[in-house]
């Protein structure tokens, strides 16, 4: 036995006897003290439970090896070190050839983060750690009520990203999460991915129900927060995506294969609020939802607050192609873009004429396609255009930076009843714009979970 185990067990059995021979009702303290903090130290590989409310201290990479699972239960803080891995430093990642659930709860969620001194605005896009790096062999991910912080971290030639083939070294950096079987299936819900230097959620493969998530600050140096590529089938519902470095949503189809097995990508979206998408990079690459390469999608019914553009699809004019246009059966239509006063005082934006959200989402653009996207769409008529103001309970619509990245959590994306975003949304039942996975969900863990249905609304949220 653990000898500093057996002192507290050996004092703790002396409390309860001195207990029993007094008095209840004359105890100054007749609550027990609470159960101490399980702190553990691991590297290479980990499997079988994360007890609650532990905290875990990562000191190099470390990986659920194929055939076995990882459980994080409510409450664990998995702290990784940023010193990274051997002379080089290489940023520790998280690799799963297993299954990993993570299963925080509202008030105890489960944080993937780095030491407390280090979780500040200014590190938000240094990269501290790699992240989740879901490879080939790994079947289920399940992360609810999760937070992943200041991942990003730069591929090196050791990373095991790289020695598995997955990323570049030099070139890449790590996102929040990485998933790369085409037979995998993934659910991220009620979950925070902020403050990464690369893309949140990047699938390179798998089934998906992306729903309910905050995503906050991701990308230094481009980045979006949702990226999907060739041999995915997801859903993406009910979320906010604040200040993406480039776009909230980049769907493609990019390193299709259909003989290899990997297929087209195959993307619905719908009901999420983008905020200030685009205006933290340099160059014009999209700057809300940006859709090519042969991406079959459905997006409606989204919410665009303060972005650079509206929806670019490159090529359109090459539809159909793994390398240039979006697949020409997809449905680009029924989004409201609303555009408060603040202002870009950036050069390129000034000799761009796109200093206002307004003037990005009027201005003539090669990547739009006025022809077949956003037919029925509601754009604001001006900046600060009073009539497409979405009457958020808690947000400062009119004013919010547009290069600002760090989330309120006092904001509120509900909406006033008479609130715009109410009205002229899509409500109808074409099998095209139905969810993937409303009726027969994806079964993660032993449980099913199932898309939210499209609500007639544009946003995350409707009233309050």
């Amino acid at each position: 036995m653990n000898s500093r185990y057996f002192m507290f067990l050996s004092a703790a059995l002396l409390s309860v006897s001195l207990a029993a021979c007094g008095d209840d009702e004359n105890d100054p303290n007749p609550n027990p003290d609470p159960e101490p903090v399980v702190e553990e130290n691991v590297s290479g590989n980990v499997s079988g439970t994360w007890e609650k409310n532990s905290i875990i201290n990562v000191s190099g990479h470390i990986t659920v090896p194929e055939g076995e699972s990882l459980t994080i239960e409510e409450g664990v803080t998995v702290v990784f070190s940023s010193n990274g891995v051997g002379a080089s430093h290489t940023p520790i990642e998280f690799v799963v050839d297993g299954d990993l659930y993570c299963l925080g709860t509202e008030e105890s969620p489960v944080t993937l983060t780095v030491a407390e001194n280090e979780r500040t605005p200014e590190n938000a896009f240094e990269g501290l750690w790699g992240g989740i790096i879901a490879t080939d062999k790994c079947e289920e991910i399940l992360l609810d009520h999760t937070i992943i912080e200041y991942t990003g971290g730069l591929v090196g030639q050791d990373s095991p990203s790289a020695v598995k083939g997955i990323y570049t070294p030099g070139d890449d950096m790590g996102p929040q999460l990485t998933t790369n079987n085409i037979n995998g299936k993934y659910v991220v819900t009620n979950s925070i991915l902020r403050y990464g230097a690369s893309d949140a959620i990047y699938m390179m493969g798998g089934n998906g129900i992306i729903m309910n998530n905050i995503f906050s600050g991701n990308g230094a140096d481009g980045g979006e927060a949702v990226n999907v590529k060739a041999g995915c089938k997801v859903d993406v519902a009910g979320n906010v995506m604040y200040s993406p470095n480039t776009n909230g949503l980049k769907l493609s189809s990019s390193g299709q294969n259909d003989e290899g097995g990997r297929s087209q990508a195959l993307i619905r979206a719908y009901n999420n609020t983008i905020i200030n998408a685009g205006w933290r990079r340099d160059g014009v690459k999209g700057g809300g939802i940006y859709v090519e390469k042969n991406a079959l999608v459905s997006v409606f019914n989204n919410l665009l607050v303060n972005c650079k553009f509206k929806a670019m699809t490159p090529s359109w004019n090459i539809p159909n192609d793994p390398e240039e246009g979006y697949a020409d059966a997809s449905i680009i239509d029924y989004n409201f873009y609303t555009s408060g006063a603040s202002e870009s005082t950036l050069d390129q934006d000034i000799a761009n004429g796109t200093t206002t959200s307004f003037l990005g989402y009027t201005s003539e653009n090669e990547d739009y396609n006025p022809a077949a996207v956003d037919l029925h769409s509601v754009v604001s008529a001006s900046a600060g255009d009073k009539a497409t103001n979405p009457m958020f309970v808690n947000f400062p619509y009119m004013n919010n930076p547009l290069d600002a990245y760090v989330y309120d959590n006092e904001w509120d994306f509900h909406v006033a009843a008479n609130s715009p975003v109410l009205s002229n949304a899509y409500s109808g039942n074409e099998a095209n714009m139905q969810p993937y996975f409303a009726a027969s969900g994806l079964t993660v863990n032993g449980q099913t979970y199932t898309s939210p249905m499209p609500q007639a609304w544009f946003g995350a949220f409707g009233a309050n």
